[in-house]
């Protein structure tokens, strides 16, 4: 739970005072009475108070008050509520490294086909688009709600050399620029999910990415995807690729996105899957004033009728 008006919740400094003040109270009237030294006449002319019941009501009484200030600094429930509209950015590296068979059939096949489930589970009303990127980015689909295009634009990248992740986050941020200015309404939330094995080797760098996408406010999930254990062979030589994660969990982390990890074809289409869910929903801070008052209301009137029934008066 949080508090909406938090700055309000000094006021709960107050209720020590207040018992301080009926404490100070209770023991003036213990000295008066004892003060008073014909104890027959007193019993007599002073009414016999029920001992412990005459604090219930003040025991109420504050515990209505406490519950009236909480309501007052607007405490909130965290809900989660489907998103009316985002635009997703599928960034995929398309790197000679992605041959590699450590997944089945290859990096690059398992990538394909995970990402084209991906988007065609999105909500309909997300706008999605694909960005290939390798030894430069480039923009396969631009945002749209058409997801036979964004699918059918998966089958139209190919490998090339190096990877440039930082102009692959660029690319990315301007299609989503390029989409808001042409947006009849206010711009919807973005996001970019973008999926690697590798470290940036050209173009802008990752620290760039960063800064940019956080202007932006555009935050970036990233999927380091592959194993340890992954070869490819170029030009006759066996070279190692293995995955760079570090890279990517900083680009997600400074980005406010989140990092993922999928060793295969399963573990990526369950990826895909969280972050889908997560795309799908935002969280909201929901007033709950209300109940806080509505339990104050009933605290009210167990005091006041302690106190009608006990002392035949209103505290």
């Amino acid at each position: 739970m949080t508090f909406l008006s938090p700055e309000r919740l000094w006021l709960l400094g107050l209720l020590p005072l207040l018992a301080a003040a009926y404490t100070l109270l209770q023991l003036r009237r213990s000295r008066y009475a004892v003060r008073f030294t014909n104890l027959a006449l007193l019993s007599q002319v002073a009414p016999r108070r029920p001992g412990w019941r005459r604090h219930v009501a003040a025991a109420l009484f504050l515990i209505m008050i406490t519950l009236m200030m909480i309501g007052f600094a607007r405490p909130a429930d965290s809900v989660k509520v489907p998103r009316d509209r985002a635009t997703i950015m599928v960034a995929i590296d398309v790197s000679l490294s992605m041959m590699a068979r450590d997944v089945p059939p290859s990096r690059f096949d398992a990538a394909k086909a995970a990402a084209k489930k991906f988007i065609d589970e999105l909500p309909a009303r997300f706008n999605v688009g694909v960005v290939g990127f390798a030894g430069n980015a480039n923009l396969i689909a631009a945002p749209s709600a058409d997801r036979a295009a964004a699918i059918a634009s998966i089958d139209q990248l190919v490998l090339a050399k190096r990877t440039a992740i930082g102009e692959a986050v660029f690319t990315s941020l301007q299609a989503i620029r390029s989409f808001d200015a042409d947006a009849s309404q206010d711009p919807p939330p973005a996001h970019i999910v973008l999926l690697s094995d590798g470290d940036n080797t050209t173009g802008r760098s990752v620290q760039e990415a960063i800064d940019a996408s956080r202007g932006a406010h555009v935050p970036v999930s990233t999927i380091a995807f592959g194993t340890p254990y992954g070869t490819v062979d170029i030009e006759g030589e066996t070279t190692s690729v293995s995955v760079n994660k570090e890279t990517l969990r900083a680009l997600a982390d400074s980005t406010e996105g989140k990092s993922y990890e999928a060793a295969d074809a399963g573990q990526l289409r369950e990826v895909y899957a969280n972050i889908g869910t997560s795309l799908g929903f935002k969280t909201e801070h929901r007033d709950v004033a209300a109940r806080y008052l509505g339990i104050a209301l009933i605290f009210a009137l167990a005091a006041g009728g302690a106190s009608l029934a006990w002392f035949s008066r209103l505290p």
